[in-house]
């Protein structure tokens, strides 16, 4: 847009947002630009830029004024879009449910998507106060629900906040829905226009979510010393709750981090996954000496696990996404009763997931990146993960990925192999000397285009090309393997890397080798990008 229809296009956005806050923040940048303040036009430009869009795992976008920005406003459309298809979709009048997590923003939100809701008609069900998204997804299913909305960004920064919706079968939605939800969402009104102070109920299917958490559990052994962060987050109390009504009540959690804090003061980022953010979580299990570390993501959907080892801050490790997940995947099928079972995980994900399915004469299935597809991978799903931390490790109660139901089951897996002498290291290592070492990496850089960047329109030579996706790039050469897609919720574009060493007994040797090859493959990946 040129300069002109930017802050035009941002007059009209004021006249129709209904928070005063967010018009005051537009009339001031406004204000600026057309005083020639340096970087007002920039700022401006940047707020009125085009809606944001469902992408992996829904809207996702800074709290701030205008179309590019999560607010009122936005809340208020995207949820009259969603009224709208669910009346098209034959389920006029029906339950819907809203929750949230405890971010800035996030309580406005919720409160309006549940007004819109309830005002168009709809049972609208609040989940009280701030709460896991998994418990969301769970609720959906639990209380009849057509579909679910839950306010959260998950691992994002604290400048973000996010809109997820689950449909009636307890999944996120996925085209053409989506898209569907967004074309409705231009065509609605005037924000200050759609009614939002409709009726809205309570209800709390936390016991009932906790009772199934506790059945998870396939061995007796309950000796074990926990360490958890919630990392400012939503899933503590849960978490711990969880892990006490399954018997394990020797748990320590990381007192900073242990209450919700949409400022996250103690990490530099709330991402489990990036470097730093455990450090008190790991010094906290070295210090009462636990068996298992875990930290859940701020909306307590994502788990990640950390060991003992010689090779971390004090003598502890976290364990990678895929670590964790052939971990959980191997201990479900041993211990699983399912007449026909299959397991799933993403294109972007540790192929160790599919040796280990054959061994235990499971299916297999390979998705798109997201929980939208692995859950919906197909009949008689026992399991799903993604290399990001996410597990879904009882899709019949919640079909999404879910950070405390996997510590739960982390936790069993862990404290029957310490029971037996073993440790999640040394089950790693007996999965490795059978199955091979699946060393895995990323290389991600700063990328704000649509699909991918032009250099991938011709891929490099000698290697195998598969395109699963628009924005997908597969390249295979040998046992290494490189998928390239733009990330669904950041500005960048995410390279991941697999090297695979055939079984032998001397593990430590086929991992030196391992780690050489994928330190050469990311070097010739970084030449690509």
């Amino acid at each position: 847009m040129t300069l002109r229809a930017v802050r035009d296009a941002a007059m009209r956005w004021i006249a129709d947002d209904p928070d005063p806050a967010t018009r005051t923040e537009l009339q001031r940048l406004v204000a600026d630009a057309m005083a020639g303040l340096p970087g007002a036009d920039d700022a401006l430009a940047d707020r009125m830029r085009a809606p944001l869009r469902f992408g992996t795992a829904g809207l996702r976008g800074p709290v701030r004024a205008g179309p590019a920005g999560m607010n009122v406003a936005v809340v208020r459309r995207t949820t009259a879009a969603l009224a709208e298809w669910l009346r098209r979709n034959g389920s006029e009048g029906a339950t819907v449910v809203i929750g949230r997590d405890a971010r800035h923003g996030s309580a406005e939100f919720a409160a309006a998507a549940a007004g819109v809701l309830g005002a168009a008609g709809f049972d609208a069900v609040a989940l009280p106060g701030a709460s896991p998204t998994p418990l969301l997804a769970f609720a959906v299913r639990h209380l009849g629900a057509v579909a679910g909305v839950q306010v959260t960004a998950s691992h994002n920064p604290a400048s973000d906040n996010g809109y997820k919706v689950y449909l009636g079968d307890g999944a996120q939605l996925v085209p053409p829905v989506d898209a569907e939800i967004e074309a409705l969402a231009e065509q609605v009104g005037a924000a200050v226009t759609i009614p939002a102070d409709g009726r809205v109920r309570e209800a709390d299917p936390l016991p009932v979510y906790l009772e199934r958490l506790a059945a998870l559990p396939r061995g007796g052994a309950r000796d074990l010393r926990i360490a958890l962060t919630p990392l400012h987050g939503v899933g503590g109390a849960a978490a711990v709750q969880a892990l006490a009504l399954t018997g394990f009540t020797d748990v320590h959690v990381v007192a900073a981090q242990a209450v919700p804090d949409p400022d996250f003061p103690t990490v530099a980022s709330p991402n489990p996954e990036h470097p730093g953010t455990t450090d008190a979580l790991l010094a906290l299990a070295a210090s009462v000496d636990a068996d298992l570390a875990i930290a859940l993501d701020p909306d307590a959907d994502r788990c990640a696990l950390g060991v003992r080892s010689g090779d971390g801050p004090d003598g502890r490790r976290m364990l990678t996404g895929d670590e964790t997940g052939v971990l959980l995947g191997d201990h479900l099928l041993r211990t699983g009763t399912a007449a026909d079972p299959l397991v799933a995980t993403t294109v972007v994900s540790s192929s160790m997931l599919r040796a280990v399915a054959a061994a235990h004469g499971a299916r297999f299935a390979e998705t798109l990146t997201g929980f939208k597809w692995i859950v919906r991978a197909g009949e008689g799903l026992v399991y799903g993960y993604e290399e990001a931390l996410g597990y879904c490790v009882d899709p019949e109660a919640v079909r999404d990925k879910d950070g405390i139901a996997a510590a739960v089951v982390a936790a069993d897996l862990a404290a029957t192999l310490r029971a037996a002498g073993s440790s999640l290291r040394v089950r790693l290592d007996e999965l490795a000397a059978v199955r091979g070492v699946h060393a895995t990496s990323q290389v991600t850089v700063p990328f704000a285009g649509g699909g991918l960047p032009a250099v991938f329109a011709s891929p490099p030579e000698g290697w195998d090309v598969d395109r699963p996706a628009p924005d997908v790039l597969v390249l295979r050469r040998g046992t290494e393997r490189v998928v390239v897609r733009p990330s669904g919720t950041e500005p960048i574009l995410k390279t991941y890397l697999e090297v695979v060493e055939p079984p032998e007994a001397d593990v430590t040797a086929a991992r030196a080798r391992a780690t050489m090859r994928l330190d050469a493959l990311a070097a010739e990946a970084r030449g690509w990008v």
